[in-house]
C-alpha cells in the first residue's frame, strides 16, 4: 500500500473507479432480481447512507426510478427508548423503531407503490406531526438503516420482492505477516475525524461511545449479515493515507488523561506505518469519503494543507 500511495493520482483514481464498478454491479443484480424493496444496512461509518443514495442514482441511470427511505424517520422518540443497565438510553436497539408502522409502509410500497411515511423531528427527538407521501413511480425503494436486515421489518413482504445488501469495508492490512490495521480501525477513524471536524465533538467523546457502538453492531446488525444477497464493499485503499495524515491531529487533540487516550494512541501508532496523503487529495466527486472528511478538507483548504482541522474548528 505504501508503494502504491507514492503514485497518488493513480491510486486515488483506481479506488474511485473500483467503487463505481461495485455500485454498477449492485444495480445490475437488483434489476435482475425483480425486487421492489431493497433493504440496505451496514455498521457505523460504513458509508451505508451515502451508498444508498449513490445506488439510487446508479439505478436511475438505466431507467429504474429509485427512492431512498431512512429508517431514522421511524424512531419512536427518546422517551420510548429502552434503557441499558446503567440507566442510559439504548440508541442501538431495534426497539427504538416503530415496527408496526414500518410493516405498514413497506407493505403499501410493495403492493401499491406508494405510502405516507412518518417524519422524525431530531431537534425535539420525537415523531413530527406531518407525514411525507412517497410514490415509487414504478421503480424501487431502498430502505437504509442499521436494522434494515432484521427480519421483523420485512415479515409482511414476499421474499421474491426483497433484495438485501450489507455495506461494509472489506480491506485489512498486514505488516510482516501480522494484521496491523483492520476494518474497525478505519471505521473508528472515520467517526473520530468526521465528528471532530463537522459536529464539534472531541475525540474522547467519540471514542467513549465506541465500545457501545460495537456491542450494538454485534448484537443487532452483524447477526443478520448472512441474510444479505450482496455485500457491497465500501473500502477505498487510498483512504489509509488520508487517515495517516489526519490521525496525529486527533491524537494531539485527545486529553492524555482521559480513559480513551490509550485507544487513540494505539490507533495512531498503527497508522504511523502508513505513508500519509493530504486530505485535499480527495476528489470532489468522491461522495463516500466526502461524507467523513469534507470538514477536515474544508479546514485544510482554508488555512493551508498542513492545517490542523481540530484546532481550526475549535477556534470557529
Amino acid at each position: 500500500m505504501n508503494v502504491a500511495l507514492k503514485n497518488e493520482t493513480d491510486v486515488i483514481a483506481e479506488g474511485e473507479r473500483e467503487y463505481g464498478e461495485r455500485l454498477a454491479r449492485a444495480a445490475e443484480k437488483i434489476r435482475a432480481s425483480g425486487a421492489r424493496i431493497i433493504m440496505l444496512t451496514g455498521p457505523s461509518a460504513s458509508g451505508k447512507t451515502t451508498s444508498a443514495h449513490l445506488l439510487a442514482d446508479e439505478l436511475a441511470k438505466d431507467g429504474t426510478p429509485a427512492k431512498v427511505v431512512s429508517l431514522d424517520n421511524f424512531f419512536l422518540g427518546a422517551e420510548n427508548y429502552p434503557t441499558l443497565p446503567d440507566g442510559t438510553k439504548d440508541y442501538e436497539s431495534p426497539a427504538t423503531l416503530n415496527m408496526p408502522e414500518i410493516n405498514r409502509c413497506l407493505g403499501e410500497l410493495n403492493e401499491k407503490g406508494e405510502s405516507d411515511l412518518p417524519v422524525y423531528d431530531f431537534v425535539q427527538e420525537k415523531p413530527a406531526r406531518e407525514r411525507e407521501h412517497l410514490s415509487l413511480d414504478g421503480g424501487v425503494c431502498i430502505v437504509e438503516g442499521i436494522h434494515a436486515l432484521n427480519p421483523e421489518l420485512t415479515r409482511v413482504l414476499p421474499e421474491e420482492k426483497l433484495f438485501r445488501i450489507y455495506a461494509g469495508l472489506r480491506e485489512e492490512y498486514s505488516k510482516d505477516g501480522r494484521r496491523l490495521i483492520n476494518t474497525r480501525d478505519i471505521r473508528l477513524c472515520r467517526r473520530v475525524l468526521r465528528d471532530a471536524a463537522e459536529r464539534g465533538h472531541s475525540p474522547e467523546k467519540t471514542l467513549g461511545m465506541w465500545d457501545r457502538v460495537l456491542d450494538g453492531e454485534n448484537q443487532y446488525i452483524k447477526i443478520y449479515k448472512n441474510l444479505a444477497d450482496l455485500v457491497l464493499d465500501t473500502s477505498f485503499s487510498y483512504e489509509l493515507g488520508i487517515i495517516a495524515g489526519l490521525v496525529p491531529q486527533a491524537l494531539a487533540a485527545t486529553d492524555p488523561h482521559c480513559p480513551e487516550y490509550a485507544l487513540m494512541r494505539q490507533t495512531a501508532e498503527r497508522f504511523a506505518e502508513v505513508m500519509p496523503l493530504p486530505v485535499t487529495a480527495i476528489p470532489e466527486g468522491s461522495m463516500i469519503l466526502k461524507e467523513f472528511y469534507s470538514g477536515a478538507k474544508a479546514a485544510a483548504k482554508k488555512a493551508g494543507a498542513a492545517a490542523n482541522c481540530f484546532q481550526i474548528e475549535s477556534k470557529l
